[in-house]
């Protein structure tokens, strides 16, 4: 509890004042509802009973909404620079690093991209200790485990930071023993083409853009993750439809050929997003990582700007 005044009878609890804060800053009950999973009515009642404590109006409603009063704007700053110092004192005292990065990732990105570069991000930040989990599942934050993570697609979790990755390039890849046989779409059909049963973008929605019929029936292996269909690429086991930013390194060693690069028509679109819970984005760790993803990426974080 958290005395106000000092001759004061009344108390207002902590928790109240993180309701009033999400709400304040979302400026929406709901949304502060499903970032606390509370309801909104549990949402509005404590407001109520902290505006009645105070004796002032925090919020305006306003048509199905609300909007801070001058009160209510007045008191979100200093609740603001309570929680940020509670949050730093809590960190110097606790035994988790005050320096820890708790980072959960989709596994293709995990194994193909983020991990060959984790070097150089520790390389030029010597402060920052990243704790990495990769796993089918999105990062459950209800739970306190992760600070943010980046995920394949979109997140079904209302009430998180949602930051869009780059832009994809999906495309036919394949040994290089196989690419010099393949000089057209309809050439893929001679080949076993290997299925990633996880993407969003499949071998019908890439033929049908190149206006190539797929037969019901197709020679290949099957796998659930990119980094799967990318291996057994790279050994020859067929023509994998993946990602040019997850294969990269194959690409770069000479092991997977775009054969027809320049020659059809691919998919580009945005698979990847960097997600976190609202409170998660004051912590540095999180910060530098973030700014850092970015230019590893050659894209730009506004959102930290």
């Amino acid at each position: 509890m958290i005395a106000l005044g000092m001759n004061q009878a009344w108390k207002v609890p902590i928790q109240t004042l993180r309701v009033f804060e999400a709400a304040a800053r979302w400026q929406s009950f709901h949304a502060a509802a499903s970032e606390l999973n509370l309801t909104p009515s549990a949402v509005s009642h404590t407001i109520r009973k902290m505006e009645e404590a105070l004796g002032v109006l925090l919020f305006e409603r306003v048509g199905r909404g609300v909007a801070l009063s001058s009160e209510g704007q007045a008191l979100l700053g200093y609740t603001e620079r309570a929680f940020d110092e509670l949050l730093r004192g809590l960190d110097a005292v606790s035994t988790r690093s005050p320096r820890l990065l708790r980072l959960h990732c989709a596994p293709s990105f995990a194994a193909q991209w983020l991990t060959p570069r984790l070097g150089r991000f520790f390389a030029q930040h010597t402060e920052i200790e990243v704790r990495l989990s990769a796993g089918v599942e999105y990062a459950r934050f209800d739970t306190g485990e992760f600070d943010a993570d980046i995920m394949y697609g979109h997140p079904r979790q209302e009430g998180l930071v949602v930051l869009p990755l780059k832009e994809e390039t999906v495309t036919p890849l394949c040994a290089p023993h196989i690419a010099g046989e393949i000089e057209s779409p309809a050439d893929l059909l001679r080949f076993p083409l290997i299925q990633s049963d996880s993407k969003q973008v499949r071998w019908p929605t890439w033929f049908s853009a190149n206006g190539v019929a797929v037969p019901s029936v197709s020679r290949g292996s099957r796998f659930d993750r990119s980094f799967l269909a990318i291996a057994a690429a790279a050994d020859g086991l067929g023509v994998a439809l993946e990602s040019t930013l997850l294969a990269e390194r194959e690409i770069a060693r000479g092991r997977l050929i775009a054969p027809l690069a320049g020659r059809a028509q691919d998919i580009r679109y945005v698979g990847h997003h960097l997600v976190f819970p609202p409170p998660s984005e004051r912590r540095a760790p999180l910060q530098v990582f973030a700014l850092w993803l970015a230019r590893e990426l050659g894209i730009e974080f506004t959102h930290f700007c």
